[in-house]
């Protein structure tokens, strides 16, 4: 099979790279005899670089690499460009086919949504308001699809009101969407957390939302969430086998 090079983010948080490691680790349960490898775009090690190079020392000429990223915004759309550039410089012989962002996938709305019923908070119960705390963006259609799940969570879910909220360079923040939720009448306020790992935003999501608040983990190491990178992998490596059959 060829090999998946699963990229994240990366953090100074140490959290952040154990919490992809264990991603990486469901994924590979899940698909035995698949090559799965971990790479960062920054902050955290292997680098993206250093782990393509590793590989095309080994032999390899082609390559899946699924960007661990929930949206496209920034990250997607710029810096995993740029270094893919990059490095078909330095390796001409090897062969990238790059999948799908994670998100917006059902996968991810299902963990989400395991995360709040692991601290108490299940469809329905009454009187619960219910933030979806994402980290924001400067490219407005990321926080559009985060508001979307937010929307479909309000009518679906049976909760006294959903409302989106971001960490960074985006509104309404944490309080404010608290601020709406019991304005329409809500007793209980739970946080749902649309992060992949721990991390600085996650933490300042946190904090804002103070002890009055439940919050959830990030998605973290869920079973959906490595189906969802399974899923993005399967596609790209379709990719890969048609272009070698043109």
């Amino acid at each position: 099979m060829i090999p998946l090079v699963a990229v994240a983010h990366g953090s100074r948080d140490p959290r952040s790279a154990t919490t992809v490691g264990e991603l990486l680790a469901v994924v590979r349960d899940r698909r035995p005899g698949l090559a799965v490898k971990g790479a960062f775009l920054d902050l955290s090690t292997p680098r993206l670089l250093d782990v393509l190079t590793a590989l095309h020392r080994e032999g390899h000429r082609e390559v899946v690499v699924a960007p661990l990223l929930l949206g496209r915004a920034f990250h997607a759309r710029v810096d995993l460009p740029a270094l893919l550039e990059e490095a078909h410089e330095r390796l001409p012989m090897l062969r990238t086919s790059v999948a799908d962002v994670l998100g917006p996938d059902p996968g991810l709305e299902a963990a989400a949504l395991r995360r709040l019923a692991e601290v108490g908070v299940r469809p329905g119960a009454p009187g619960v308001g219910v933030v979806l705390a994402a980290t924001g963006s400067s490219h407005a259609p990321a926080n559009a699809r985060v508001r979307a799940i937010a929307e479909r969570w309000a009518h679906t879910q049976g909760w006294s009101g959903v409302r989106a909220a971001f960490a960074s360079a985006a509104d309404p923040d944490v309080p404010s969407a608290v601020a709406a939720l019991r304005a329409r009448g809500a007793r209980r306020i739970a946080v749902a957390s649309y992060f992949l790992a721990p991390g600085l935003l996650p933490d300042r999501v946190r904090a804002q939302a103070g002890t009055a608040a439940v919050v959830a983990e990030p998605l973290g190491a869920a079973t959906e969430v490595a189906d969802v990178v399974l899923d993005r992998y399967d596609l790209a490596s379709q990719d890969l086998g048609a272009a070698r059959s043109a």
